[in-house]
């Protein structure tokens, strides 16, 4: 998902007041924000929370094979760029100067091509460019939906796909994008899944794959020269992976659940499909990369939300562990030269890029972020919180606490509700909602219901269809039973949150229990299955009616439309925030129009926070930071308050 996970906020009990003056200065609204129902920001509040604000991020995006520098996706105004880093620990040098965020960027295989894409205002219709002195050269059309693929093994194409035929199918191309005039179709194709995973290492044929659902991913072989197409899955027996790729002898290597409930690491015979297990985890093997010459493959271990990152010796066996803190690891790539590079995040370290030395286990960390003059050190991590849901089904979700010690006594909690569902809360770096746990002592819950990845193709089936779907706001009822027991948790003080699918179940939680939280705030939230699916882009419509059900169906339809929040919003007595992006293609905004027109006219109180100029989150910095401002006082009125 796109959702971007905003760190919500409430303030202490014991901490310092928040009435706004009459004649107290205020934050000045950036020009897209639409807040409706909102009152005006203090100045003090903006002022208390500045350095939780000014933290950054940089992500590892891949490397120069020219150079052996690393390009890097970072932050220095309002919105994410690209930029290089010569050697470890030094300058970031920004090379892209959009208004817009850049989406990926990507380096051709000798590094003289360097690739980027980038939407407008969040609509997810992303275009293609070519980076040449300073500036962006158009690839695509400028008005249909791309998405970059693989380079081929010499670098003299890089496949993408587009829906520039019909605006709904994503069909399959192919380029050299020196010249864009050699763009050709590969295949044309039904669906909106579809995308080049790899070439073939003598460049004759690429890799295809088609995303059905989370558990079901076709994979095709495409000869570049005729175009012959041949199936490698078989139908009969879907699988689910979340790596392929060939390594330079010509093996399929493959991380997937085929026939096992997590993710193994392997080969695949492409003429029969077949899969030969090498490598097994008691968690799923969630990434990998094969190095230039093949002597290693460098994988990551999705371990409850946890990351572990290891070396396999393809000759001789031999695994070997990198010593990380607790926290998570993003995409990464291995060098020519044999370095792994990736993205690494945790609550006592924000997202940085760094290096791995394969012989010897080093790592290297090749940015060090900003995070408000802080010290990142003094936060703290998470705690694994482990339960029985209502049937038995074993779960957890990680707890931030705060130091008892500065705030004894049982504390307010909020429950943030990771997005998806395909999703998963992990141990990564929090921060604006380090505010809330150092400042105000507030603890945060992430809870993993049934159907977050990451816990086994069983686990993530769990919530499929309409007449399972409440199944994992149940979970949340179970969790609420264990944090309710806390000594440490005040029960008498919970709020809900969450954003995509996760405010679909901020709203589901709020009508179910009602009694237990005091208010909820809901980001680009889904709050009626059916007009969901109705307005969602055609290219998503059906990957989002295999998860969630098909409205087409008359027995479906109805019990989508009886699980629809919308459908029991006038029984909601709490209050409510409401968040949406103006331009989002995923959730529409007339999702959010529809809960706060009823819930008014119930004579009920719902704030309405829009952003025009952004989607599925909120990508602007400017827009970020007033959206938390805005979510902090609606929690002293509606939490906190005694009235």
């Amino acid at each position: 998902m796109r959702w971007i996970s905003l760190p919500l906020a409430i303030v202490s009990l014991s901490g310092p007041a928040l009435a706004q003056d009459d004649a107290e200065a205020v934050v000045d609204k950036p020009a897209a924000i639409v807040a409706d129902g909102i009152p005006a920001i203090p100045a003090s509040l903006a002022e208390e929370t500045r350095p939780y604000f000014e933290y950054r991020t940089a992500s590892f995006g891949g490397w120069n094979a020219a150079d052996r520098s690393m390009i890097v996706r970072t932050r220095f105004a309002d919105t994410a760029q690209v930029h290089r880093v010569a050697t470890p620990g030094g300058a970031r040098m920004q090379m892209t100067f959009e208004a817009e965020p850049i989406g990926g960027a990507t380096y051709s295989p000798d590094g003289s091509v360097l690739l980027v894409s980038k939407d407008i205002g969040g609509n997810e219709f992303d275009q293609i460019f070519r980076y040449e002195n300073g500036q962006l050269v158009l690839m695509t059309d400028g008005t249909s939906r791309n998405g970059l693929g693989a380079w081929s093994s010499d670098g003299s194409l890089v496949a993408f796909s587009s829906t520039k035929r019909n605006g709904r199918d994503t069909d399959l191309y192919v380029m050299d994008p020196r010249d864009p005039s050699t763009t050709r179709m590969l295949a044309e194709r039904q669906g909106g899944g579809w995308f080049v995973v790899d070439f073939t290492p003598d460049d004759s044929a690429a890799l295809v794959a088609n995303y059905i659902s989370v558990q079901n991913i076709e994979l095709y072989r495409i000869d570049l020269a005729t175009g012959e197409e041949t199936r490698i899955t078989d139908p009969g027996n879907p699988i689910a992976f979340s790596g392929i790729e060939y390594a330079p002898d010509g093996r399929l290597w493959i991380s997937t659940d085929q026939g096992s409930d997590f993710k193994r690491l392997g080969t695949l015979d492409p003429s029969t499909g077949a899969f030969t297990p090498v490598v097994e985890e008691e968690w799923d093997i969630a990434s990998f990369d094969i190095s230039e010459d093949g002597s290693f493959i460098a994988y990551e271990v999705n371990a409850a939300g946890r990351s572990q990152l290891k070396i396999y010796d393809t000759e001789g066996g031999a695994i070997r562990a990198a010593d990380l803190p607790p926290g998570v690891v993003g995409g990464f790539e291995i060098a020519p030269w044999g370095d792994v590079g990736f993205t690494f995040s945790s609550n006592q370290a924000s997202s940085d890029a760094y290096s791995l030395d394969p012989e010897t286990l080093e790592l290297t960390r090749w940015t060090v972020s900003e995070t408000g003059g802080l010290d990142p050190t003094a936060n703290v991590l998470p705690e694994l919180v482990e339960i029985e849901s209502f049937d038995g089904e074993p779960m957890s979700g990680f707890l931030y606490r705060p130091d008892p010690e500065r705030f004894p006594g049982p504390r307010p909690l909020i429950v943030d509700i990771h997005g998806g569902p395909e999703g998963q809360s992990s141990a990564s770096f929090q921060g604006r909602a380090n505010y809330l746990i150092n400042e105000w002592g507030v603890a945060i819950f992430e809870p993993n219901v049934r159907g977050s990845t990451g816990y086994g193709k069983r686990f993530v089936s769990l919530d499929n269809g309409p007449f399972q779907r409440e199944d994992s706001v149940r979970d949340i009822g179970a969790f609420l039973d264990v944090l309710e027991a806390d000594r440490a948790i005040d029960a008498t003080r919970m709020m809900v949150t969450g954003g995509s699918y996760g405010g679909y179940m901020c709203y589901a939680s709020a009508l179910r229990y009602g009694d237990r939280f005091d208010a909820a705030a809901c980001v680009v939230a889904i709050s009626n299955f059916v007009t969901f699916l109705e307005n969602t882009e055609d290219y998503r419509r059906d990957l989002r009616r295999v998860e969630y059900g098909d409205e087409r169906d008359p027995q479906q339809r109805a019990k989508l439309i009886e699980i629809s929040p919308l459908t029991r919003i006038d029984e909601l007595d709490i209050p409510l925030l409401v968040a949406t992006g103006a331009n989002d293609p995923r959730v529409p905004a007339s999702e959010a129009d529809q809960v706060i027109e009823a819930v008014r006219a119930n004579g009920r109180e719902a704030w309405h926070f829009l952003a025009e100029n952004e989607g599925h989150g909120f990508a602007r910095k400017e827009n970020a930071d007033y959206y938390y401002w805005t979510f902090l006082t609606f929690v002293r009125e509606n939490l906190l308050s005694d009235n």
